[in-house]
């Protein structure tokens, strides 16, 4: 994995409808230049329920395959590289993570067997689209804290992957979870969701070094980031608390998040959360309280840092 990934994460869910056409172009162009050089193309398709084994990836609400090649060129266009992120989500809901099962098959009862196959299917199918498009990373899951503990499943998943692309794999487990993956050697990049409360970047760094340390791997968040919303800086990873739209709040979350994570030497970026296909205004964007930085402060310190660190990075390239 070469350079540092100043990316974004662009049009989740992933509506269908919503990918193409002169809005999302013009969302795509906005987001480019905050000096983005790496966009996750995130979308979403739907399982019933945590216990449902089929995953209806076809269907609406998901966009088509037309709308991810067109969104996988437009980026390529502006000239960003792309992680293709196609992720699981519960009709009913329920947060991917509690997609669970027993631990041993049992008769007449939903099953990892029939889960992971289904899963392995939805994801070989966008790892066939990442390949053809020339997508430089797959990212093959996203925050299944409780399927994480299936290693068996998961490196069989990456085995076929394998078979169809030959990009760069990556895994975003949750935060919190970075230590207790017991596959990491499966995938290329170790990533997660970098949803840490502003006091404690510096404790959840160490733990997240002492992980390098033993797998000796690159890292990155393949998420991170705070909404723009009052006491959203101490739990950055909730989108629903209550509270009044704040564009310090959201501000100063990522001075204190790229001033903790800028002394690592082994951190190698950002897939930040996150930007919108259709974006609000321009003159909406002081009472926007979601994770998006377009029209607000966060923006400027995003581009600053991004501009900076991609500069820093050339000369640290060439100086090898």
């Amino acid at each position: 994995m070469d350079g540092t990934v100043n990316g974004m994460t662009w049009g989740w869910t992933g509506v269908r409808g919503t990918w193409g056409g002169s809005e999302a172009e013009d969302s795509m162009r906005k987001m480019s230049a905050v000096g983005v050089n790496w966009v996750a193309i995130a979308l979403g398709a739907l399982q019933e329920t945590a216990q449902s084994t089929k995953i209806a990836y076809g269907d609406e609400p998901t966009v088509t395959d037309d709308e991810v090649r067109w969104a996988i060129r437009q980026a390529k266009s502006l000239g960003m590289k792309v992680c293709m992120k196609p992720v699981v989500n519960c009709a009913n809901g329920t947060w991917r993570a509690h997609i669970v099962f027993f631990q041993q098959d049992v008769p007449g009862e939903p099953s990892w067997a029939e889960w992971f196959a289904s899963y392995t299917e939805f994801i070989v199918h966008y790892a066939r689209i990442a390949e053809e498009e020339g997508c430089e990373m797959l990212c093959v899951g996203c925050e299944m804290v409780q399927a994480d503990s299936r290693g068996n499943e998961w490196r069989a998943l990456i085995a076929e992957v394998r078979k169809v692309y030959s990009g760069l794999i990556t895994y975003n487990c949750d935060k919190y979870q970075e230590d207790r993956l017991t596959w990491w050697d499966a995938v290329d990049i170790i990533s997660s969701s970098g949803y840490y409360p502003i006091g404690e970047w510096e404790a959840h760094l160490d733990r997240i070094e002492g992980v390098l340390k033993k797998w000796e791997m690159p890292f990155f968040f393949m998420e991170g980031g705070c909404p723009s919303r009052e006491g959203s800086a101490q739990r950055p990873n909730d989108w629903s608390l209550p509270g009044g739209p704040s564009e310090e709040e959201q501000a100063n979350y990522y001075r204190v998040m790229f001033e903790a994570c800028s002394k690592r030497e082994w951190m190698r970026g950002y897939m930040l959360w996150d930007w919108p296909a259709r974006l609000y205004s321009a003159e909406q964007a002081s009472q926007n309280d979601d994770y998006c930085m377009y029209g607000k402060q966060a923006e400027a310190i995003v581009r600053d840092y991004y501009t900076s660190s991609v500069h820093q990075g050339k000369e640290a390239h060439a100086s090898q």
